[in-house]
């Protein structure tokens, strides 16, 4: 089951085992570049080739055609299911494919999402594919639509969370657990945004105390080093 996250475009996959895994949604930009990666690794395959078959007249341009093909229809399914979901490109951008249940893609849903290509393509230069991604929150095409993948920001494995040494006051309020994981997960990803990105989302996790008093980025991850046991 997927839940809307609270924080950006993440969403939560719960697992059956009751495990919440945050995924970040790759949006159009990274996934454009990383087509495009693509685009230029195969036309440079391409390039060789008909260097090296134009020699041999009809038998080579068969040979060319043909695995142009080949390179067009399997290139992209090969490295999502040998390549943990992830071309060339997308390896290169940071985002890889992943079924909605966050497990990692295989061989029928990666020729689903890739045949369909040529549905998204339509009528110019991914059109099509560019709306359906605008009308759902998750950015899927119709072939992750079909196919029941998304594409995601590969996760970063992280070192043991540290965050800023912060004096914690004792709390004059009770906070639910769902309210005490996004404290956490503020908490956890503060390294990797900016004092101003800190700062706009401690004022919207702030209310959650129902007080007037808005919590600076500091107090916010003092708390969460309480509610693991830190300080």
């Amino acid at each position: 089951m997927i839940t809307d996250g609270n924080l950006d475009t993440v969403f939560n996959v719960q697992t059956p085992e009751g495990i919440e895994l945050p995924l970040k949604i790759a949006g159009f930009w990274s996934r454009s570049l990383a087509w495009l990666l693509d685009f230029l690794i195969r036309a440079f395959i391409y390039f060789v080739l008909a260097m090296i078959l134009t020699q041999f007249e009809k038998l080579g341009m068969g040979l060319f055609l043909i695995l142009i093909f080949v390179l067009e229809w399997f290139y992209p399914v090969l490295f999502e299911v040998n390549n943990q979901g992830m071309t060339p490109g997308k390896s290169m951008l940071g985002i890889q494919v992943v079924n909605m249940d966050a497990t990692p893609v295989s061989w029928t849903p990666s020729l689903i999402r890739n045949i369909l290509r040529t549905v998204d393509f339509l009528p110019l230069l991914y059109g099509l594919g560019f709306l359906t991604m605008l009308l759902n929150q998750r950015f899927q095409r119709l072939g992750d639509l079909a196919a029941g993948t998304l594409v995601v920001y590969k996760p970063v494995k992280k070192k043991e969370a540290s965050f800023a040494s912060v004096s914690t006051t004792d709390l004059t309020f009770d906070l639910s657990l769902k309210e005490q994981q996004a404290i956490i997960s503020f908490a956890e990803r503060s390294s990797t945004l900016s004092n101003e990105r800190q700062y706009e989302l401690a004022e919207i996790l702030s209310p959650l105390k129902n007080t007037h008093v808005t919590m600076t980025p500091d107090e916010l991850m003092g708390l969460a080093n309480r509610f693991l046991g830190k300080s």
